[in-house]
């Protein structure tokens, strides 16, 4: 061969190396106990990972990279330059929560990706991989690719979970924000859909796709690629772009929680295992806790927010309410529309609400003073009806505000459509974001981190979702995020007879709801008018549960502040029903999802934090089932008083609702428990130790 053409070819190869590698790298990593398999690959410039359960696919080969707006990004010519590995094994202990002790085992990968064209750049992706499924989150360190601010334009992030898997979803793109009834079908038909999002597969493993530690970004949600290979959608910010920050910095983690059965989904700590610790020190000050509240009355017509009807927060009413709480034993009593704004068309208008005055017939220091002499506490409530300017021009004093009058429980409301959250830019020019925008993801935390300065705790609605910052933040308590109680007042559908048996695997598993459980007037639109001006809503909006059904809810759905959410009367005309609601805790030692189906139904069983009593739940969707349900939490062998709540051999959450059942039998641990779920009904157990 000739020099000059031996010196060409020479030449064309050393290029073609440096654009590719000549081998594909591919690295693996397992769950501690080894059933779940990760894959990482560089195959053809791509960063590729994939993962299996056992011999069975549970993410194919799927695409990682990412996108800016000025620099080059990572999405080919990639090639895998480094990697380091390591195990962690450790317990920590949640101040409060659905478990007191969280273990934290994981084997651990973590990547580093080169570009093999263009500047010098590199990313390393970091997976975490648990006996529950994994996480895995980009890092960016400090480069010179990568000195000025970074606009990221897309993550490449993609999932494969296979056209034929079921799903289980809410879509991201319309106006309700997550407030949409749960819908199911293939996930080849799925276009767009918020996490938590749950699948079954052909083969039958569950699997969750969310997100871990939501910080200084936007929100994800996935938009459908091809037919059940989905990728990770960023969401935009007023300016089209997605997230805005510099290097160096760490993405939330991308989280996929595995089982090989749906309850097996609702027994993992991955969320909160991807959190970091507490930031805020001693955090005895933050209390879990049931509570009472003007709020339903408002739903049913029964009364108002503002003056423009029958006022709810008025001094007599909130005394009412602050009696009863005392009597029976509840720690808070929230108050909405107590501050000025509530009159007018608020809800397209959140610069009328002034969160420090309130209305003449409402006394907030000499009610917070009433309060905490009968042992009870105000809850506060701010609704911004999404201008969030005008909010954070207020919010130091008005939590000041609440501090003063002993108030250290405040509820946050952004009452707007998607899209709508109004804010003013350093230009004093008003823009429009999104609930789950980087702003609104920042704004949460400015808010969470004001209050904690006054030792107040926040429970959001209409928020961005949980991400398990409550690891972190332990004063943010709980929040809404999904189709709360209050769509049975007035929307039109209510809630179906599944909603809560789908909640149980999909919205839940990212953490506590306030869903407002305890409605006892089941049919509320059937009552007549208090006033001709003031009519009730379409009797055919109702909870579509059994009285018994209701009572399991505080079981099932977890949240440290428990609402009972009817007005007092109607608990005072079914005492022995409410016996439950006063004897279950809202803080547990330890909790057990116990047998389920998604969106069939769910069997859950909680230990009281510090004691022996446990508690079981179980509903069911609109099919009357015999469900088994063991008894292995309990200790084998010893006796038990157990109290049952169950659905009577009538009842039927349309033509029977109020059918139940109350009473007392003794228990073994480790026995099986046949329990009659009616249509739409439930079932609620306190297990007393017989020594007690």
């Amino acid at each position: 061969m000739p020099k000059r053409i031996a010196a060409i070819v020479v030449f064309l190869i050393a290029s073609l190396t440096a654009v590719l590698p000549l081998r594909a790298e591919t690295l693996t990593a397992t769950s501690p106990d080894g059933a779940i398999t990760l894959t990482v690959s560089d195959d053809g410039g791509l960063a590729i990972y994939a993962v299996s359960h056992g011999d069975k696919s549970v993410i194919a080969p799927s695409k990682l990279g990412m996108l800016f707006r000025d620099h080059h990004g990572f999405d080919r010519d990639l090639a895998i330059t480094g990697s380091q590995t390591a195990t962690h094994d450790a317990t920590w202990e949640q101040p409060w929560g659905e478990r007191r002790f969280v273990r934290d085992h994981h084997n651990e990968l973590a990547v580093t990706f080169a570009a093999q064209t263009g500047p010098a750049r590199s990313i390393t992706v970091r997976f975490r991989v648990f006996d529950t499924g994994l996480g895995f989150r980009y890092e960016l360190t400090e480069q010179e690719a990568f000195t000025s601010e970074i606009n990221i334009m897309d993550e490449l992030t993609q999932f494969g979970v296979g056209a034929e898997s079921k799903a289980w979803y809410t879509p991201s793109d319309e106006f309700n924000r997550y407030e949409y009834i749960y819908r199911t079908g293939r996930a080849g038909d799925v276009d767009d859909a918020h996490t938590p999002v749950t699948f079954r597969n052909p083969a039958g493993v569950h699997i969750s796709i969310h997100e871990a530690a939501l910080v200084n970004y936007s929100g994800m949600s996935l938009e459908a690629l091809r037919q059940g290979n989905f990728e990770a959608r960023l969401r935009p910010g007023s300016d089209g772009i997605r997230v805005k920050t510099s290097a160096p910095f760490n993405t939330p983690w991308r989280t996929i929680q595995i089982a090989p059965d749906a309850a097996g989904l609702i027994n993992s700590d991955i969320i909160l295992n991807l959190n970091e610790p507490n930031k805020l020190g001693d955090v005895s000050w933050v209390e879990p806790g049931k509570y009472i509240g003007i709020w339903w009355a408002m739903h049913i017509n029964e009364r108002t927010w503002g003056n423009d009807g029958i006022h709810g927060a008025t001094n007599e009413e909130t005394k009412r309410y602050i009696d009863f709480a005392a009597e029976h034993g509840f720690a808070g009593v929230l108050v909405e529309g107590w501050n000025i704004g509530w009159d007018g068309d608020w809800f397209n208008n959140g610069a009328l609400f002034n969160f420090t005055e309130a209305y003449a017939d409402f006394d907030l220091e000499e009610l917070g003073r009433y309060a905490r002499s009968k042992g009870v506490r105000i809850i506060g409530h701010h609704e911004t009806s999404g201008d969030v300017s005008n909010y954070e021009s207020q919010m130091e004093a008005a939590f000041d505000l609440y501090q003063s009058v002993g108030v250290a429980q405040v509820k946050t409301g952004y009452v707007a459509d998607a899209g709508d959250i109004s804010r003013v830019d350093e230009n004093g020019i008003t823009q429009f974001e999104w609930h789950d925008s980087q702003f609104m993801v920042g704004h949460h935390l400015r808010a969470v981190e004001a209050a904690a300065k006054r030792q107040i705790s926040i429970n959001a609605h209409e928020p961005v979702k949980d991400t398990g910052l409550r690891r972190t933040y332990p004063n943010w308590m709980t929040r809404e995020g999904a189709r709360g109680m209050e769509f049975n007042a007035w929307g039109t559908p209510p809630n179906p007879t599944s909603h809560i048996s789908t909640l149980a695997f999909t919205r839940m598993l990212a953490g506590p709801m306030d869903y407002t459980p305890g409605i006892f007037d089941l049919k509320p639109n059937e009552r007549p008018p208090v006033r001709e001006d003031m009519p009730r809503g379409d009797p055919s909006n109702r909870p579509q549960t059994t009285l018994a059904k209701q009572l399991a809810l505080y079981v099932v759905l977890y949240s440290p502040l428990q609402m009972a959410a009817d007005l007092p009367e109607n608990y005072e005309q079914r005492m022995d029903a409410f016996q439950f609601i006063k004897d279950v805790p809202a803080d547990w030692q330890e909790s057990i999802a116990l047998a389920g189906e998604v969106g069939e139904y769910v069997a859950i069983a909680r230990q009281e934090r510090g004691g022996d009593e446990w508690f079981l739940g179980a509903v069911t969707d609109g099919t009357p089932r015999i469900v088994e349900v063991p008894t292995d939490f309990l200790e084998a062998g010893k006796s038990y008083t157990a109290q049952f709540y169950v659905d009577g051999a009538d009842a039927h959450w349309d033509t029977n609702p109020y059918d139940i059942v109350i009473e007392s039998r003794d228990v073994t641990g480790g026995e099986a428990l046949s329990l009659h779920l009616a249509s739409s009904g439930g079932a609620a157990i306190r297990f007393i130790p017989a020594s007690e």
